[in-house]
């Protein structure tokens, strides 16, 4: 109805203005079709300005718009990746083990030679009988790994589990495309960690960082030989959680790996050994496992975590590592709830049909620890998901003292323990 209404006003104020312009007085010289058209359009005009502007909704006036944002924050990120890269590939190196394998041949038989001569020639004429045979062996290539350098010398760290084999050879590849001979120098009792050695001078080398300053999300760039195959395969992610504990399997052997850095950063197979890096080209961590099936979720041992063994391996060309004697569990609410434990934190002294909780002549032993024991604290610090009490041991030297506090059935005891060397078979 409004509508209609504004269409009459409008077709009248036409009509008014056209009427006006007719009995006007023309100018001298003035076109009338002109004069008629002007006149009504004035009239209108006025009118709309005065009586129809304000009820007719006006268009939604929009901002000026200022100028796109310049790229420059991504530029600046990419810049900082590229050259991270740029400065680490030198001193990322390849592994290659090779192993004497059998080479196996179809050899030729006979499966009635067991039989008297006089009967055997009832049997198999005309057949040729074959079984596998073997004939000697061959060195072969049987996986791959990565590593870093650590000193222009040639030390290299990897994982332990890279160069685990000790029938093996172990070869090393360096970026520029130089092949050396490895040297095995030490594999770490308690992480997976070792390091070699090549015969060489004047090698790039990374710099290693602090991981204990990291923060979720993050910028992380894996580095390694993805496959055994792609050689310095760059991966960038973020730090995608802190303080994991897992258990890595490969082959017939399995390992309890604690505070761990958890990133999606791609860790590949053949990854292994090779170096987690910051934005600054620093060495947070040594890529370790990935957890398969999943999406993009990787673990690495914190740099800070093998500092003490590196320095270790340069000062006495061993990993000396202290060590408590005991096989644990880490408490969790679950694991206090069905155990009915009297706390939630610690660690848990138990052992399996395999093995024992306490080993003899330990340091735990000869101090009195139990299976069955909490140990809640070492040396006044507490001991949760976060703490574990092994990277809590690794800050302390053989032949020093720590003190435990330690619940044993509801009553809390303390415990002074002087930390010995692991021994070579555990």
């Amino acid at each position: 109805m409004n509508k209609k209404f504004l269409v009459i006003i409008i077709f009248a104020v036409l009509l008014v203005g056209l009427f006006g312009s007719l009995i006007s007085v023309n100018s001298a010289g003035a076109n009338p079709v002109r004069n008629i058209i002007s006149n009504g359009a004035g009239i209108f005009q006025n009118f709309y300005n005065q009586y129809l502007k304000p009820f007719i909704p006006q268009g939604i006036q929009t901002p000026p718009q200022s100028p796109s944002p310049i790229y420059t924050p991504t530029v600046d990120y990419e810049q900082a990746v590229i050259k991270a890269v740029e400065q680490a590939s030198p001193a990322v190196i390849s592994i290659t083990i090779s192993k004497n394998v059998p080479i196996i041949e179809q050899c030729p038989y006979n499966p009635f030679s067991d039989l008297p001569p006089e009967f055997q020639q009832f049997f198999g004429q005309g057949f040729e009988f074959y079984q596998p045979c073997q004939k000697g062996t061959k060195l072969q290539e049987i996986g791959g790994g990565s590593g870093f350098i650590i000193s222009p010398d040639g030390l290299i760290v990897t994982n332990k589990h890279v160069v685990f084999d000790e029938k093996a050879e172990y070869t090393v590849f360096t970026n520029d495309g130089k092949k050396y001979k490895a040297e095995i120098l030490a594999r770490d009792p308690s992480r997976d960690l070792a390091i070699i050695k090549i015969s060489s001078q004047n090698l790039p080398v990374l710099q290693l960082g602090d991981s204990d300053s990291i923060k979720l999300g993050q910028t992380a760039i894996a580095i390694g030989n993805a496959l055994g195959e792609f050689r310095n395969t760059v991966s960038v992610g973020v730090i995608s959680g802190l303080s994991r504990s897992v258990t890595a399997s490969g082959g017939d052997t399995s390992e309890t790996l604690e505070g761990l850095i958890q990133t999606d950063a791609a860790i590949n197979a053949g990854n292994s050994g090779g170096p987690l890096l910051n934005l600054k080209g620093e060495v947070i961590g040594i890529n370790v496992a990935m957890v398969s099936g999943a999406q993009n979720i990787g673990f690495t041992i914190p740099i800070n975590q093998v500092k003490k063994a590196i320095e270790s391996v340069k000062s006495t060309g061993r990993i000396i590592s202290p060590y408590l004697g005991i096989r644990y569990m880490m408490i969790t609410a679950d694991l206090a709830k069905g155990q009915k434990l009297a706390t939630d934190n610690g660690v848990l002294i138990q052992g399996d049909k395999n093995n024992i909780a306490v080993l003899p002549n330990s340091p735990a032993a000869k101090a009195g620890l139990k299976a069955g024991d909490i140990i809640t604290e070492i040396n006044d610090k507490k001991l949760t998901q976060d703490k574990s009490l092994g990277s809590a041991l690794q800050e302390y030297n053989v032949g020093d003292v720590i003190t435990l506090k330690v619940l044993r059935a509801g009553t809390e005891m303390t415990f002074k323990i002087t930390l010995e060397e692991r021994p070579k078979n555990l």
